[in-house]
């Protein structure tokens, strides 16, 4: 298994750089299978998102389009990919910030009864409480 880092992914999806796009397909199609896959971690895909939203402008439904079709591709594993799915979910009918669903499900996953934040948007994913800092 080989690991991939964001620019990687970014180079796939947004294809600005031509003679890296058609490096980073080669490499999936000639390294990445499913019984050798493409491994896709947490902190990757929270880049990704923000890569995309931030640096190219991304409507948020693109990203969640895009980021469904690399959880559907057989020759990558994504880290706690329910967890992905969960947030990626979330992120498109409850308008949150994807990186905050993960966190808060990661965190769930691990047992913690919530999540404490003083930041007020990431209290509308699930699983977060607000600190009171009256």
């Amino acid at each position: 298994m080989i690991g991939l880092d964001t620019n990687v992914l970014v180079r796939l999806l947004v294809r600005d750089d031509a003679k890296q796009a058609v490096a980073a397909q080669a490499l999936l199609e000639t390294r990445c299978s499913p019984e050798e896959p493409g491994f896709i971690n947490s902190i990757v895909l929270c880049e990704l998102f923000w890569v995309l939203e931030t640096a190219y402008e991304y409507e948020r439904r693109d990203i969640a389009k895009a980021i469904g079709t690399l959880l559907r591709v057989s020759g990558l594993t994504i880290e706690r990919a329910d967890a992905v799915w969960a947030a990626l979910k979330e992120y498109q009918e409850a308008g949150t910030d994807f990186a905050d669903g993960l966190l808060s499900r990661i965190n769930i996953e691990a047992g913690c009864e919530y999540t404490m934040t003083f930041d007020r948007a990431a209290t509308k994913s699930a699983g977060f409480r607000l600190i009171d800092s009256r």
